[in-house]
C-alpha cells in the first residue's frame, strides 16, 4: 500500500458537484488499488453530501504522512471551514470561491514539497474565481502562476484520442492573431515530451491540425497554415520529432482514433475538444503539460443545476485519478533507468 502514490484531490467549488463526485469515486476499490487519495477541501461540506451514496467515514488529517489509504475511510485535510448555514449546493458564494482557490494552492505546495506525487482537480467556476479576487482564465493559468511556469499546454485525453491545444480560452476571432510559429512549436514539443514521459510512448507520432478549411488549400483559404503552422512542423521534424501536418481538421481526428497518430495538436479550443468529448464525453481527462508537477482534472464544469441531487457522474474524476497514477508510474520508471 505504501508503494502507491499519494495523490491530492482538490474539492473544487464547494457549491458544485465536486464534493459528490469525490465521494462517489472513493467508493470504488480500484481507486485504492491505483493510489492513496487525499482530499483537500472542507469536511463540513463533504458531510452534507447525501448519505445514500454508500458507507464512507472521514479521517481528518494534518499532513499526507497520516494517510491510511484504506477503502471506505476518506483521508481529508480540511482547508476551509464553511458555515453550514451559509452553504447551499448549487448556489456559489465568494467565501466558497476563495476556498476553492485555497485547495488548489495547498495542493501545489504539497506537490512542490514532495509530500504528494500528483494533484487532481475537481471543477471550479472561472467567474467565481474572479469574484474571489483571482484574475485568471481558469485552473491552467492559475497553476502556471503558482508554479512559475511560462510554457504550458492543455491536453484532453480519453481512451480513443489525445488532443493538445495551441490556444485555449479566447474568442474565436482572436485565434489567428495568437497563432505563431513559436507558440505552435512549443505546443508540439511539450506534447511530444509528455507522450514519452507521462504516457511511456517511446517514439510518439504527432499530427498537427490546420486552422483553415482544407488546411488553407495552398493559401486559397488563408495563409496561416502555410506561413505559421507548417514552419513549426518543419522545425520540429528537423529536431528529430516524428510529427506531420498541417492536416485538414475534418479528417485528421479520424486517422488519430484509428491508431495512425498518438496525439493531435489542435489550433483552438473547440476544434480539439469537440472530437474528444464526442468520443469520451464522460471519461476524458484534462492534463496540464509543462508544469513541474503532475496535474490532471475532470473535463467538465461545476454543474450547479444538479449539485446536491445525487445524480452527478464521477467517471471523469475516476479517469483523472487513474491517469495521474499512471503518469506518476511512468515518470518513476524513467527516473529508475
Amino acid at each position: 500500500m505504501r508503494d502507491l502514490p499519494l495523490i491530492a484531490i482538490t474539492m473544487g467549488d464547494p457549491a458544485g458537484i465536486g464534493p459528490e463526485i469525490i465521494l462517489k469515486a472513493l467508493l470504488r476499490d480500484d481507486i485504492y488499488h491505483a493510489c492513496r487519495p487525499i482530499i483537500l477541501g472542507d469536511i463540513n461540506v463533504l458531510r452534507m453530501v447525501p448519505k445514500k451514496l454508500g458507507p464512507l467515514s472521514f479521517h481528518p488529517i494534518e499532513t499526507p504522512s497520516e494517510v491510511t489509504g484504506n477503502p471506505g475511510l476518506v483521508d481529508i485535510i480540511s482547508i476551509s471551514n464553511l458555515e453550514k448555514s451559509l452553504f447551499t449546493p448549487g448556489q456559489p458564494t465568494v467565501p466558497g470561491g476563495k476556498a476553492m482557490v485555497d485547495y488548489i494552492k495547498k495542493a501545489v505546495d504539497l506537490n512542490k514539497d514532495g509530500q504528494v506525487s500528483a494533484m487532481v482537480t475537481c471543477p471550479i467556476s472561472k467567474e467565481l474565481m474572479h469574484k474571489a479576487g483571482y484574475r485568471f482564465d481558469g485552473h491552467t493559468e492559475l497553476l502556471a502562476k503558482l508554479t512559475n511556469t511560462r510554457d504550458y499546454v492543455m491536453m484532453m485525453a480519453g481512451e480513443s484520442l489525445r488532443v493538445s491545444l495551441a490556444t485555449i480560452h479566447c474568442a474565436l476571432k482572436e485565434v489567428p492573431q495568437r497563432l505563431n510559429k513559436g507558440l505552435i512549436l512549443k505546443t508540439i514539443r511539450l506534447t511530444y515530451r509528455a507522450l514519452k514521459e507521462d504516457f511511456a510512448i517511446k517514439r510518439p507520432h504527432l499530427a498537427v491540425a490546420g486552422l483553415n478549411p482544407h488546411a488553407g488549400e495552398a493559401g486559397l483559404f488563408g495563409l496561416e497554415d502555410k506561413e505559421r503552422i507548417k514552419p513549426a512542423v518543419d522545425e520540429a521534424r528537423n529536431d528529430g520529432l516524428l510529427v506531420d501536418g498541417p492536416f485538414p481538421a475534418d479528417t485528421i481526428f479520424y486517422h488519430a482514433i484509428n491508431g495512425k497518430f498518438d496525439a493531435v495538436v489542435a489550433m483552438y479550443h473547440d476544434q480539439g475538444l469537440i472530437p474528444v468529448k464526442l468520443l469520451n464525453f464522460s471519461d476524458s481527462v484534462n492534463i496540464t503539460l509543462g508544469l513541474p508537477i503532475i496535474r490532471t482534472s475532470v473535463d467538465h464544469g461545476t454543474a450547479y443545476d444538479i449539485a446536491g441531487k445525487g445524480v452527478a457522474n464521477p467517471s471523469s474524476l475516476i479517469a483523472a485519478i487513474k491517469m495521474a497514477a499512471k503518469m506518476v508510474k511512468a515518470r518513476k520508471a524513467i527516473e529508475e533507468l
